[in-house]
């Protein structure tokens, strides 16, 4: 199976991981192994890596990808929020580098064959794990109006939300709406077309990528691992989280800020007495962007955003 994927900003996070010879990494989300593959050439002799993903695809494309490395390599099929337990399952207390690619990869857009693209005709599905219980075409047919309008506003930030939510339920009271290609005509006859034909991106971009979110419970899951992380590194092991989406990155932001902080005793007290210290060095001062001639080449690159730190 070949897997399609271009793994973005590839310098840059060898440069934050600080990858050597005989550290122990986890790459959180292994999409097409090409960040997983450089980090284990850069961790050879004795390195141990562990992969994750959610796709089954991802999984077996790693195994092909991974296996001439001569190296410990630990792979696991499920959500990185899971990593505590899967390193508990390793007998591994913390690893020398974590990395976090919150980015969908082109094999699911384009090959997944579950309805994660609006400009094809596929399952309404968008299950990053396809063992899951919800599909996108659960919430579509189910929710009411009201909540489907909050998600496409919420995590998708569209403007048009309310008119797209009305359009899907008076939709599905003629019949349930089950592929993409048919919700994608949806969304577009929902957004004025004025509107739509001056957009630079397809009216239902936004659209799908909240219903995604809301699918796999994305936000959920990175504010929880977020929270732990920190304990599960070395002293000088670092964190990097590639982001793609605004609340994404609010969400890595806040928490490093907090990791970051020192004092947190009220304003004026002549000496500090909560004792607080902080707990990570934060590697990047403002967020680190691709460069333009890597989004020239992989234009899914454009939104991205790094950030990274270091346990003191």
């Amino acid at each position: 199976m070949w897997f399609k994927h271009i793994p973005v900003m590839l310098p840059e996070v060898l440069y934050y991981l600080n990858c050597g010879p005989g550290k122990i990494y986890v790459d959180c989300t292994l999409g097409g192994s090409g960040h997983a593959r450089a980090i284990c050439s850069k961790i050879i002799p004795g390195g141990v890596f562990i992969g994750i993903d959610q796709d089954i695809d991802a999984i077996r494309n790693a195994k092909t990808v991974l296996k001439p490395l001569n190296l410990t390599i630990h792979l696991f099929h499920d959500n990185f929020v899971y990593l505590p337990e899967f390193l508990q399952q390793l007998k591994i207390n913390a690893v020398d580098g974590v990395l976090l690619d919150l980015g969908i990869s082109l094999h699911q857009l384009e090959s997944s064959g579950r309805g994660f693209s609006f400009n094809k005709d596929e399952p309404l599905d968008m299950r990053m794990n396809a063992e899951s219980s919800t599909k996108a075409e659960d919430l579509i047919n189910s929710m009411e109006e009201k909540s489907l309008r909050k998600i496409f506003y919420k995590y998708g930030e569209e403007r048009w939300a309310g008119q797209i939510a009305k359009r899907i339920v008076k939709q599905r009271r003629r019949k349930a709406i089950k592929s993409s290609r048919e919700l994608a005509q949806i969304v577009c006859d929902a957004v004025p077309k004025k509107v739509s034909f001056n957009q630079r991106i397809h009216p239902a971009t936004r659209t799908f990528m909240a219903l995604r979110i809301a699918v796999n419970r994305e936000f959920e899951m990175l504010e929880l691992f977020m929270e732990n992380v920190n304990d599960l590194l070395n002293p000088k092991g670092r964190l990097c989280v590639l982001s793609f989406h605004s609340l994404e990155d609010r969400i890595v932001k806040h928490r490093i800020k907090a990791l970051g902080k020192g004092c947190i005793c009220p304003p004026g007290l002549p000496e500090c007495v909560c004792n607080k210290k902080p707990m990570v060095n934060i590697l990047t001062k403002k967020v680190v962007r691709p460069a333009e001639n890597e989004i020239a080449v992989n234009p899914m690159a454009r939104s991205v955003k790094l950030r990274a730190v270091e346990k003191i």
